[in-house]
């Protein structure tokens, strides 16, 4: 049976691949499982600094996928309890809560479909670069539910703001590539087919980071969202950068500037 998240580890980077296709990687059983699993497995590991996730074929990731949910529906006698079909939900969630917390920054690369699900683990990560073809939306809205689904209402409004949240939440329409672009939504619009060679430089810069001060620009960025005010921000900035300049990679860091060449970071 195909496995359906492919993982390739390169020096420090992990690949992650949706591996779906024929179903536009929709989400299912096997699919959460493991994404559950490979994002939990990331909290304590220091080997893997970077993530990149991304679909296998012509999508990102179609959201649910709902003829598996319906199929497996239909043949229930009773329909799911709210127990069930609450421990079912928070599966789904569970993973973008898993994202945040990860230490590693994780850059999406979003071709074709990023909808309902699939758009919140667009969300989740840190960064996201998508092709011309990208298509994003709050799908729920359009299936009978509630527009805010799998962490969608905290990030959108603090990616772009209040009124444009709304619109995508509230109608489940599509916005496209160049408008998210526009909207701050994606970082970088590239052809189809240029994902890879575009996110090189991302991925290349945060290498040259030290994987301490990596670690912790991420978990500061994300309290720093939430911080109750300045002096809650600045007290974060503080500690970590007396933890960062009491470690190792500080001098490692220093000598490579000013010797005009990359760090070499040792490896725990």
């Amino acid at each position: 049976m195909t496995s359906p998240l492919l993982i390739e580890h390169h020096d420090g980077v992990d690949w992650v691949t949706l591996n779906r296709p024929d179903s536009l990687n929709a989400l299912n059983p096997d699919m959460i499982d493991a994404l559950n699993a490979y994002f939990e497995g990331l909290q304590r590991n220091r080997s893997i600094r970077v993530v990149v996730l991304k679909g296998a074929g012509a999508s990102f990731c179609a959201g649910l996928d709902l003829k598996h949910a319906m199929k497996r529906r239909a043949g229930q006698q009773e329909p799911p309890g709210v127990t069930e079909s609450l421990d079912s939900q928070r599966r789904i969630a569970d993973i973008v809560m898993l994202m945040r917390r990860g230490p590693q920054p994780i850059i999406a690369l979003i071709q074709g479909a990023a909808a309902g699900g699939g758009f919140a683990l667009a969300l989740a990560a840190d960064i996201r670069i998508a092709t011309k073809s990208a298509r994003m939306n709050c799908a729920f809205i359009k299936l009978g539910l509630g527009g805010c689904d799998i962490g969608t209402s905290y990030f959108l409004p603090r990616l772009v703001g209040v009124s444009v949240a709304s619109e995508l939440i509230l109608t489940g329409r599509f916005i496209g590539a160049e408008r998210a672009l526009a909207v701050g939504l994606v970082s970088e619009v590239v052809e189809e087919g240029g994902l890879d060679a575009a996110v090189e430089p991302y991925v290349d810069a945060m290498m040259t980071a030290s994987p301490v001060g990596l670690r912790l620009s991420k978990e500061c960025l994300n309290m720093s969202v939430d911080a109750g005010s300045i002096e809650a921000v600045i007290a974060m900035e503080d500690r970590n950068q007396v933890l960062c300049s009491r470690s190792e990679d500080f001098n490692e860091g220093i000598s490579a500037f000013l010797e005009k060449r990359k760090p070499v970071y040792i490896k725990r």
